[in-house]
């Protein structure tokens, strides 16, 4: 299961409330030195929300590695310092379905598709008002960012949000609310158990 959306739409809450293992994708940014990283359109800030600041192609080979043997190692990302601070190995063991969550994920849904790994693809929706609220309270009491860094992300991604969802729409997530994405989630999980597979 790929489960995207908004950063601060929730999709954490609802990948732990679902209890299926999960594969944290956000671990899968690059690091902050690193040449490639896109920056926000009139301004020296580093675009962490642009697919370009992170490498789809590792997170797609540990996503086949847990279909295929149930265990892979993980980079162990630290958003504060924009930086990989170390590898640790995440097991899934037997389970049929897992979920990959992080704001990237509908951008390789076609991939996990082709792969014939995929079993459903959700986008959370919460309106950008209560997705800034959420997003901000995260990231300060995490401290994530700087706060003018994170104000400022916050505006712009509260502005663009409705054209977040439509993109992820239009890359195979389909949107729903946390209640929605459960219930998916359930359902996925009971078909792809009377299977023989493992899914994402």
């Amino acid at each position: 299961m790929l489960l995207c959306g908004p950063s601060g739409s929730g999709k954490s809450l609802v990948a732990a409330r679902s209890g299926l293992p999960v594969l944290r994708l956000d671990d899968f940014y690059k690091e902050g030195d690193d040449p490639t990283l896109p920056l926000v359109d009139g301004s020296s800030d580093i675009d962490w929300d642009h697919p370009e600041s992170w490498d789809a192609d590792v997170a797609i080979e540990a996503i086949s590695r847990l279909c295929a043997s149930g265990s892979t190692p993980v980079p162990v990302y630290d958003i504060a310092l924009s930086a990989r601070t170390g590898e640790e190995a995440l097991h899934i063991g037997r389970t049929p379905l897992f979920i990959a969550e992080g704001i990237f994920a509908a951008e390789i849904v076609e991939r996990c598709r082709d792969l014939g790994l995929l079993a459903d693809a959700l986008c959370l929706t919460r309106g950008p008002v209560t997705t800034f609220r959420r997003r901000f309270l995260r990231d300060l009491k995490e401290g994530r960012k700087s706060v003018p860094f994170l104000l400022r992300r916050g505006w712009r991604l509260m502005r663009a949000e409705r054209s977040i969802v439509a993109r992820q729409v239009s890359l195979g997530a389909y949107p729903c609310d946390r209640d929605e994405a459960l219930g998916r989630l359930t359902a996925a999980e009971w078909a792809v158990g009377h299977g023989s597979t493992t899914a994402v």
